[in-house]
């Protein structure tokens, strides 16, 4: 990895991992063969789809097309990430800015390609999902609410794009592709609050700058209604008794969450729910397994 230094410095596979976000990748890749498995095909042997090349692909051309989003991301995010997480800074520190950017590209174009071989439609919206990713980073994170709903929307689509593979059960996929967008969409906002100061110091114009935390919050509790409701709407049109029992038993976490969210005025308390809000999250995935018994 000698072209890889910088002043001296190599970078290790912990730089690596959170460059491209490695746990999330695995939860991307964990998620998409859940929803075939577990959502699409209860009833077929799992080596179906385990086996499938396409979906084997599918994968593969999504986790590179949000790595090139991450490391972006990261380029573009150089001076504000050195004052609101200097210990994870790895662009300009660990790996030179103009070799971040040819790897950006780099992924994205493998990305497509990859995705193109599968299908002339998955081609197509990971092409626009890369730029989403880098318009994103470059303009859409520094505008209020827009940011947050273009990274929620692309988390959701994730799931989404399975059924270009497998059209079935769509309304069961499109429960938990819904379920992902409103916890990405909350998550992001909180992320927001978490790192307003840096973000007001290179002129970000985020939820928590323009309205202040007061404010978000109370929009934040404003979605989480939206969130149970809609999702209470789609469980009872869909009819299945142990997705009733899950959502159910997910207003117990979600409780504790506002319950959290109502006391939290400090940098470390958003920073716990941050992580309290990906936990629920993959709840949700692992939630699918059962699926296969039920």
């Amino acid at each position: 990895m000698g072209f890889l230094k910088l002043k001296g410095k190599q970078m290790g596979w912990r730089d690596i991992a959170i460059l491209i976000r490695l746990p999330n990748l695995m939860i991307i890749v964990l998620t998409q063969y859940f929803t075939a498995i577990f959502l699409i095909g209860p009833d077929q042997p799992y080596s179906r789809f385990i086996l499938d090349i396409r979906l084997f692909l599918l994968s593969l051309s999504t986790v590179l097309i949000a790595s090139a989003g991450y490391i972006i991301n990261d380029y573009y995010d150089i001076k504000i990430d050195y004052l609101n997480k200097p210990r994870r800074v790895v662009v300009g520190k660990r790996l030179r800015r103009r070799i971040a950017l040819a790897l950006h590209w780099s992924l994205n174009a493998l990305g497509v390609l990859i995705a193109l071989l599968v299908n002339l439609k998955l081609g197509i919206i990971n092409l626009a999902a890369a730029f989403l990713l880098w318009f994103y980073s470059n303009h859409l994170k520094r505008i209020p609410f827009l940011g947050n709903v273009t990274v929620a929307f692309l988390t959701s689509l994730s799931i989404l794009i399975i059924l270009i593979l497998y059209p079935q059960h769509e309304k069961l996929v499109l429960v938990y592709a819904v379920f992902a967008f409103f916890l990405n969409l909350i998550r992001e906002i909180i992320k927001d609050i978490e790192d307003w100061k840096g973000d007001k110091a290179f002129g970000c114009r985020t939820l928590p700058i323009v309205w202040g935390i007061r404010y978000t919050k109370y929009f934040l509790y404003f979605l989480m209604i939206i969130f149970i409701l809609l999702l209470s709407w789609l469980t009872i049109r869909l009819d299945n008794y142990f997705i009733k029992i899950y959502f159910a038993l997910l207003s117990i976490p979600a409780a504790f969450f506002v319950h959290k969210l109502i006391r939290s005025d400090t940098t470390e308390d958003f920073y716990y729910l941050s992580g309290f809000s990906k936990m629920i999250m993959l709840s949700g995935v692992i939630s699918m397994m059962f699926f296969k018994f039920f």
